[in-house]
């Protein structure tokens, strides 16, 4: 399957692959993903070897995957019985670097990404695939149709950045109804939006891919989504991220970003005012028994 094969948005899945490749290889102090190092030689041919980025593209992507992890862990560790469902899943392989050997992940994406996923990636006893539109909802019920009650962490990891803001109001108010849920991702603010527009997207050879999503507060986001949302977390991209080893530019780009605010990681739980109340009233139900 040659790359061009892919739509631009679903193209983007390889970047975020030669991000954990890099970082593998170079700087495993802030990944490391022995995986992705497994399928270097099994992605189609001119991959491997693009030149077009910098260290901090590279990085970028890497940095959003230790990101995930941080949050994946601290989720298993606090809801032991949890599922972890990853929408745009592309080429991810969080799995393997968070298996607990217990925990049941879903990953979702387009069919034709899905399809090409199994050839490279296929499911193990604790992962299923689904093929569909993330925002068509039909991976929602079928999540809870095999796991009705536990909560769910649900990762957009570089998905939400290509649709507009209604849209993703539109997915989490729905998911609202669906019981106990977090929803984790990553965002830009307005000035962050334009600088992926001018530069980031142009360096990784996707200047084709349109962009429209950014998030001014975390606050302000769960004001818009209602309900009962609050916000778990919203903190600067590169907090974590160790900066040692790296070129002066790539270390200034990742300070002036987090002084900016301009990438973030958000962390929000999402339940509906009318599903806290059916909670709250089966409790006390239970409590009177």
């Amino acid at each position: 399957m040659k790359k061009r094969e892919l739509g631009v948005i679903e193209d983007t899945l390889f970047v975020p692959m030669l991000g954990r490749i890099y970082a593998s290889e170079h700087f495993s102090n802030i990944l490391y993903d022995a995986k992705a190092l497994e399928l270097k030689n099994k992605l189609p041919a001119g991959v491997i070897g693009n030149d077009t980025q910098t260290q901090y593209t590279y990085l970028a992507s890497a940095s959003r995957c230790a990101n995930m992890d941080r949050y994946i862990s601290d989720f298993l560790k606090r809801k032991k019985n949890g599922i972890i469902v990853e929408l745009g899943c592309g080429l991810e392989t969080t799995y393997y670097r968070n298996d607990d050997g217990c925990t049941m992940w879903y990953e979702i994406d387009l069919p034709e990404v899905i399809k090409y996923r199994k050839t490279i990636l296929p499911e193990t006893e604790r992962q299923r695939n689904i093929a569909c539109d993330a925002f068509e909802y039909d991976w929602i019920g079928l999540t809870r149709k095999d796991h009705p009650d536990v909560p769910l962490l649900v990762t957009a990891s570089g998905l939400f950045y290509y649709f507009e803001e209604e849209k993703i109001l539109d997915l989490l108010r729905k998911l609202e109804d669906y019981g106990d849920i977090e929803i984790l991702f990553d965002a830009v603010n307005k000035s962050g939006m334009m600088m992926m527009k001018k530069k980031h997207m142009k360096t990784v050879g996707h200047e084709d891919a349109k962009m429209y999503f950014y998030v001014h507060s975390a606050a302000g986001l769960a004001a818009k989504i209602g309900g009962k949302t609050e916000v778990l977390a919203e903190e600067p991209f590169y907090r974590h991220i160790s900066k040692k080893g790296l070129s002066l530019s790539t270390r200034l780009s990742m300070i002036i970003s987090d002084r900016l605010s301009m990438v973030k990681m958000i962390h929000l739980s999402l339940c509906s005012e009318s599903f806290k109340r059916s909670f709250s009233e089966t409790r006390k139900e239970c409590k009177e028994l």
